[in-house]
């Protein structure tokens, strides 16, 4: 089988979306599937040699045709546009993986930018001058305008499309597509192949270490956490947060923490990955995501219950269905409910290793990357079967039971085989 894989952003670049894409790409391609990914994305120094799958890079218009016409399925990472009516103009079996909101909301968020908080889906509800609003608010009203028409279009050749992925439920339910079905993200586990987790191992870690991980935007509620934080602090109690991450946000936040007299307690690390992420976290027993916005599915929590590490997060879209049950949960914006979460786990340390050993359990049943793989593999035969059923006596059906999982990195980003 052939596949194409389309995504607008890739490594080197960092983020959610490369993480799956450059997961899913070398778990099927371990798999026998002939796997081209094309995406816009610059290399700038990465070497892509070295990657089990072919990938074109900022290709031309004609190349760009050459390689649908060859593909067998077309997999697009997000509602991008041109991919999208090339793939339905050739009748090819076109999957689109949904990883935000593009398809119902004009800056892909689902927030609404002028009272930072989360959109009732004002384009569905037919509220245009709302969107219009939205959107200028960081641009003008004639992008903000585009952006709306370019909406129009994209969810209409969404609805066109053989099969629309988006990666929980509650991403589901918001766009409300045709013909779709959830798959939810696949990840690596860190801790395979190493010693059991150790369900009290965090309560030696005092005083008890708190980290937010991700970008600094306006978003992701980091004043909540702040204003939280510096509640606890009034109240004598002692512990440390890192802010592990960069964005716009960063220097407002850092005088916020030096307003508040927090910085005793707060780090700022920076952006990092790999091994330097991993030593950053080595001591925090607790992930907190304040987010305001509905995200659409959580990667980083994920990342987070896969290590064994208890997740507090706002109690909002995606994010909450992904910590259901093995978390702690606020409602999104209100900074007494966090405190008395983060009050909770500092009052009963105990909660850290109980509620983090099910964090694991979730992870490992839900977000491996065999059974994301193993679900995509089982998209595209379906697919092929009704358009060209030739092509599935090279089409892998399943995952082996002798697949083994390995952790690593080629060119500072994930591999699991």
């Amino acid at each position: 089988m052939k596949l194409l894989i389309y995504s607008h952003s890739f490594a080197p670049s960092i983020g959610g979306v490369e993480t799956y894409v450059m997961l899913l790409a070398r778990g099927l391609a371990d798999r026998t599937v002939g796997v081209t990914l094309v995406t816009p994305t610059p290399a700038d120094g990465m070497d892509d040699t070295g990657l089990p799958f072919r990938v074109l890079r900022r290709p031309t218009s004609r190349l760009l045709l050459r390689q649908l016409r060859a593909a067998d399925v077309v997999h697009i990472a997000g509602p991008c546009l041109l991919p999208m009516l090339l793939g339905l103009a050739f009748r090819k079996p076109v999957v689109i993986e949904h990883h935000g909101y593009q398809a119902v909301c004009p800056n892909g968020l689902l927030f609404y930018e002028p009272t930072h908080t989360a959109c009732p889906t004002h384009f569905l509800e037919k509220r245009y001058s709302k969107c219009l609003r939205c959107n200028a608010t960081n641009s003008s009203y004639l992008r903000s305008l585009v952006k709306l028409l370019l909406t129009f279009i994209r969810r209409q050749a969404c609805k066109m499309v053989r099969l629309n992925a988006p990666i929980s439920h509650h991403l589901n339910s918001r766009l409300g597509l045709p013909g779709s079905r959830v798959i939810y993200y696949g990840i690596c586990d860190p801790l395979k192949g190493t010693k059991s987790l150790d369900k009290e191992r965090c309560e030696f870690f005092l005083p008890l270490t708190f980290a937010y991980v991700g970008r600094l935007v306006n978003e992701k509620g980091l004043p909540v956490l702040l204003q939280a934080v510096r509640q606890l602090k009034g109240a004598g109690y002692q512990f440390r947060l890192k802010i592990v991450g960069d964005g716009p946000e960063r220097s407002n936040l850092e005088e916020m923490a030096t307003a508040l007299g927090l910085r005793d307690c707060i780090s700022f690390t920076g952006q990092l990955q790999g091994d330097a992420l991993q030593t950053a976290l080595g001591d925090v027993s607790v992930v907190v995501m304040a987010t305001l916005m509905e995200e659409t599915a959580g990667l980083a929590a994920i990342e987070q219950m896969m290590r064994g590490r208890l997740v507090i997060a706002s109690d909002i879209g995606g994010l909450a269905e992904v910590v259901n049950g093995v978390g702690l949960k606020f409602a999104a914006g209100d900074t007494a409910g966090l405190t008395s979460c983060l009050q909770g786990v500092l009052d009963e340390p105990g909660l850290v290793g109980v509620l983090g050993s099910k964090a694991r359990q979730r992870a490992l049943g839900l977000f491996l990357q065999q059974r994301m793989i193993a679900e995509h593999l089982a998209v595209y035969r379906e697919l092929l079967a009704d358009s060209d059923p030739s092509i599935l006596a090279s089409c892998p059906s399943s995952i082996g039971a002798g697949d083994r999982e390995t952790v690593g990195e080629d060119h500072g980003v994930p591999k699991c085989t």
